[in-house]
């Protein structure tokens, strides 16, 4: 399905009616001229009216005919007529002459109905995503808030990888409907924001976890990520190569048939999972370009912050702004990205939400180690790292270190990164967790991450050994994910009337925003909802048999 296009939006002109009052105010005067010269004259003699002159023929050629067969003797009666029609308006009122024969109609006396007023608050990719989809239809204002500029916060430190690969059945569908959407909108645009299909390729070195990974895989498929393949020693019907309409997963059995198609995979790996529907994108293009099409639909920015949501009788009624302006509006949206909670807060509601702060890095492949054609690549076995005697001895010293000479957990992942002759790779490896109840920006750097992150991924690319005595400099930066109990987002309306959510895409922000604003507009706008609807929204916690099947038991999934 494409993605929503309406012939007609909110802004379509609305002819005026015509405007009477000219018209209205000259009879009036008229009625008071009248008055004036009756009184004025009322014993005076009148002339009998001077016929007028026509033209022969023509269209009042009729109407001249008739005036000349008039007789003398017909012209007093018809003056007697009209005196006496004057003479009846002397008791008009010199303040509203005309009132009795002409009253005000109700047309000209009320109002038009305020138009409704949507304001949404971060313009992060949810929120642009938001102004996107709903500008399309909703018939009002629509506002944009954020205090910094537009996808300049967290979404603009994305690895901008997407995959429709999901355990959660619920999270399967909405992928597979945003990218819908980003397919639709690439191929409007001619693929604007470089929408590619690398894929993901997901590898273990552990035999005893080729059955289990095959199991999982065959379950995904068939809740409708596509057909699982699998491909054992000398197989030639694996495709490698980018594929647009290749969906489901390639599931490579021994390492020779893995190295065959990616040589500088390490010779321990056993099996590696190809999945097709999945790739990464310009998350900086894409956002640019929803938020264009917003402002074509009349979507107005404002960049200021939001310090307070004024609620009466249990309904939002109106938005401030730091800068002294006031915004009354019908519909509040918290699209806040990391400030999630703290705008909740301001509804006096609190979100089931934290923030984790996540790193990554890029670094300048000289040795090209890795191909620039590869997918995007993760090591799924936990790994201890290798330290000397004297690395030991420092990190075991410090509590904070001490852990990164226990077992890490699975995840460390790589991509290229740019085009042509680029020679950059993304790095990114969540080996602790990073809690941060207070959103610090420009986040605080890991001394270490990069020389932890570039060890982990040595594991899965031996090549990468080359740089550990000299490694080129690397680019750190990152960004807050905010998540739910179940690391599901949050899609829906909240308990305050007129006021919703739309956050906590830990993680997947660029791979679901599409469908997730989408499913916001629909619920906004009471338009037909899809089958994962439910499965999103905030009042799902209050559900006691959801949170012990879910909340308790349900695998985190960001990777």
């Amino acid at each position: 399905m494409d993605v929503m296009n309406f012939n007609e939006t909110c802004h379509t002109p609305i002819r005026r009616g015509t405007p009477r009052f000219k018209t209205f105010v000259r009879k009036k005067l008229r009625l008071l001229c009248v008055r004036i010269k009756t009184n004025e004259h009322t014993e005076a003699s009148v002339r009998p009216p001077k016929p007028r002159l026509q033209k022969p023929g023509g269209y009042f050629s009729g109407i001249s005919q008739i005036q000349k067969r008039l007789s003398a003797e017909q012209y007093p009666q018809r003056i007697a007529s009209l005196q006496a029609n004057r003479m009846s308006l002397s008791h008009v009122s010199l303040a509203n002459p005309g009132a009795e024969d002409y009253p005000l109609s109700k047309a000209r006396t009320s109002q038009r109905t305020p138009k409704p007023t949507l304001v949404i608050c971060g313009a992060g990719i949810a929120g642009v995503s938001a102004a996107y989809f709903l500008s399309q239809l909703w018939k009002g204002d629509l506002f944009l808030v954020d205090e910094n500029p537009p996808l300049s916060f967290t979404s603009d430190r994305s690895s901008e990888c997407y995959r429709n690969w999901w355990s959660d059945a619920a999270m399967l569908a909405l992928m597979n409907r945003s990218i819908d959407l980003m397919e639709s909108l690439a191929r409007q645009t001619q693929n604007a924001f470089h929408l590619n299909r690398r894929g993901y390729l997901y590898l273990t070195a552990q035999s005893n976890r080729v059955e289990e990974m095959i199991s999982e895989a065959e379950r995904i498929a068939c809740q409708g990520a596509g057909d699982l393949r699998i491909h054992e020693e000398n197989s030639k019907t694996y495709q490698p190569a980018e594929t647009p309409k290749l969906d489901g997963a390639d599931l490579l059995l021994g390492n020779a048939l893995i190295r065959q198609h990616f040589p500088y995979i390490t010779e321990k790996a056993v099996a590696a999972l190809h999945v097709r529907r999945a790739g990464w994108l310009s998350a900086q293009q894409l956002g640019m370009i929803l938020l264009q099409k917003a402002q074509q639909n009349g979507v107005r920015f404002r960049r200021a912050r939001l310090i307070d949501i004024e609620v009466i009788a249990g309904r939002v009624r109106r938005a401030r702004l730091n800068n002294g302006e006031s915004i009354a509006c019908d519909i509040f949206v918290n699209a806040a990205g990391p400030y999630l909670k703290e705008i909740g807060r301001l509804l006096e509601v609190d979100l089931p939400v934290e923030n984790e702060l996540h790193l990554k890095m890029s670094l300048r492949d000289h040795l090209r180690v890795i191909g620039r054609n590869a997918p995007l690549l993760i090591w799924s076995d936990p790994q201890e790292l290798e330290w000397s005697m004297e690395e030991r001895e420092f990190l075991r010293a410090d509590p904070q270190t001490r852990a990164l000479l226990s077992t890490l957990p699975p995840g460390a992942h790589v991509r290229p990164e740019g085009r042509g002759e680029s020679q950059m790779v993304l790095m990114l490896w969540d080996y602790q967790a990073r809690p941060s109840p207070a959103v610090v920006w420009p986040p605080m750097e890991d001394p270490l991450f990069a020389e932890v992150v570039l060890r982990g991924l040595m594991t899965m690319l031996p090549g990468l050994r080359a740089y550990g005595k000299k490694m080129p400099r690397p680019q750190l930066d990152g960004g807050y994910y905010t998540h739910t109990p179940d690391n599901r987002p949050l899609i829906g309306a909240l308990s305050i009337e007129g006021a919703y959510v739309l956050g906590a895409l830990s993680g997947f922000g660029i791979m679901a925003a599409c469908a997730a604003a989408e499913l916001l507009a629909a619920q906004i706008l009471d338009k037909p909802l899809p089958t994962y609807a439910g499965e999103f929204t905030p009042q799902r916690y209050q559900d006691a048999a959801y949170v012990a099947r879910f909340v308790n038991d349900a695998p985190f999934g960001q990777l």
